[in-house]
């Protein structure tokens, strides 16, 4: 195979890095970069390396992964027609068809299986692969194949597993996350090659085509590339399509309420312990039973927002397939605390209520009208004093709410602490509009939970309709005497 050069760079880059047992260091890479580039023939080439060719091993496990079983049979296809095209490699090989397989009968490699799978087949399980592929991950709407593949790499020494796929459209995705942590470079068994248009760039520069496009000139089709930039030049509800897809750029299809731009600009390092004692204002969205239960405080004196989360503990496993997000990951990590139970314990949530309270200077809570009864019952029996103000949830509450918050973020006036789970929930948000031009969020059009946002809009709502207090004069001016004459 000739390989174009930044293949070859990532080829080098993977398995010419030796570790002090003269082992292969990389046990995971990471190849990003817009479609059209060739990706389907180097997989294809580095899987037939580990089942029959010089990295191969006796009775091997090499395994392709992808979305569904089309997209799998796209690398077996292209895996069988190399083989039958060297006399060598079909004489060494079975092709089992059906099954999306190819057996290695004789040679270098006897004994290994090669296997296609897709992530609507939960595999992984009892797998040891010397080799695994994930082929356009950014599609995928869950990690559960991903991570089985990877912590099943132990049972191998040099076991290696490659992610190829163009970019995912939101920071909260798995291959983003995935993609974002490589670059820290912090594991150096970790390799990754992104070749992506930076933000903030031009869609239409041919410059820019060449230079994020290594295929370019060479075998990617450029009238059909210029055909589909002129259709997003007409048509915008397909650009961000085109910016994905052919730049490699992290852009969702569908315009959210805020810009994942704008609202990674507003992301601190926020000073907790300086913020007592300060004046802020509460905003509640509390879950039914099984849902996502969401409390923001915003400090309006200095932009700082603080949130805080809570879910079941029984049921997240299922939480995590319905909305395809690291619940388990996220209580591990402190940002959700997970109650005992099926059911939102409420008594948690008054508990934080309690210590909010004490330690700055609430001036009220919004909340939204659904199942406060029992909530206002153990506040009250816990002696919590706190103003509690309706918060309804439609156009008439929700749109001044929705234009403070927007501009705030917009003015980069606000301060978040980048928490994933209000990053998510900011991420899926969607709003709609009535006729008289207000807005509120739609969780019907949003494309998961979006009670983190909800309870952050009630808090700067609240806060922005709120006038501040009046101070005496003399708390700036000080007291001073008159002499009067006698």
């Amino acid at each position: 195979m000739k390989l174009l050069p930044n293949q070859r760079e990532f080829v080098e880059n993977v398995y010419g890095r030796l570790d002090e047992n003269g082992r292969r260091k990389i046990r995971l890479a990471i190849k990003s970069e817009p479609r059209g580039n060739g990706k389907t023939g180097l997989i294809a080439g580095l899987c037939l390396c580990h089942l029959l060719g010089p990295e191969s091993e006796p009775r091997g496990e090499i395994y392709s992964a992808a979305i569904d079983k089309k997209q799998a049979a796209l690398l077996f296809a292209e895996m069988a027609a190399i083989i039958e095209a060297v006399p060598e490699f079909d004489a060494r090989t079975n092709v089992i068809r059906f099954h999306k397989q190819i057996e290695v009968l004789e040679g270098p490699g006897k004994g290994s299986i090669y296997e296609a799978l897709s992530a609507d087949v939960r595999r992984g399980h009892g797998l040891a692969p010397s080799l695994w592929v994930y082929d356009e991950y950014a599609q995928v709407k869950t990690d559960e194949l991903f991570d089985n593949l990877q912590t099943a790499q132990g049972k191998r020494k040099e076991s290696l597993g490659i992610v190829i796929s163009t970019q995912a459209a939101t920071d909260q995705h798995p291959l983003s996350v995935l993609i974002d942590d490589a670059l820290k470079g912090a594991d150096s068994s970790t390799y990754i090659q992104l070749t992506a248009a930076p933000e903030g760039c031009d869609p239409f520069d041919e410059a820019l085509w060449q230079a994020v496009n290594p295929a370019w000139g060479i075998f990617l089709d450029e009238t059909e590339f210029r055909a589909q930039a002129e259709r997003a030049k007409r048509v915008p509800s397909f650009l961000p399509r085109f910016m994905n897809l052919r730049l490699n750029m992290r852009i969702e299809a569908e315009e959210r309420f805020l810009a994942a731009t704008d609202w990674r600009a507003c992301a601190a390092e926020i000073d907790v312990e300086g913020l007592k004692g300060k004046r802020c204002f509460l905003g509640l969205d509390l879950s039914s039973t099984t849902d996502l239960t969401a409390l923001a405080a915003f400090f309006p004196d200095t932009g700082d927002l603080l949130t805080w989360f809570w879910k079941p503990a029984e049921g997240l496993d299922e939480a995590e397939r319905l909305d395809h997000v690291p619940y388990r990951t996220w209580v591990r990590q402190g940002f959700i605390q997970a109650t005992p139970g099926r059911a939102i314990d409420k008594a948690f949530v008054a508990h934080r209520i309690g210590g909010i309270v004490t330690a700055y200077d609430v001036q009220g809570c919004a909340y939204d009208r659904w199942g406060m009864g029992e909530l206002q019952r153990i506040l009250a029996d816990e002696g919590i004093n706190l103003d509690l103000i309706p918060w309804g949830q439609g156009f008439q509450d929700m749109s001044p709410a929705l234009d403070a918050l927007e501009k705030l973020v917009l003015q980069k006036e606000l301060r978040h602490p980048k928490n994933p789970v209000l990053d998510w929930c900011v991420s899926n948000a969607v709003a709609v509009m009535n006729p008289a031009g207000g807005r509120k969020l739609d969780k019907a059009k949003s494309t998961g939970r979006i009670d983190g946002l909800q309870a952050t809009a009630m808090a700067v709502g609240l806060a922005s309709r709120t006038p501040p207090k009046k101070q005496s004069v003399y708390r700036s001016r000080g007291v001073f005497s008159v002499d009067v004459a006698a």
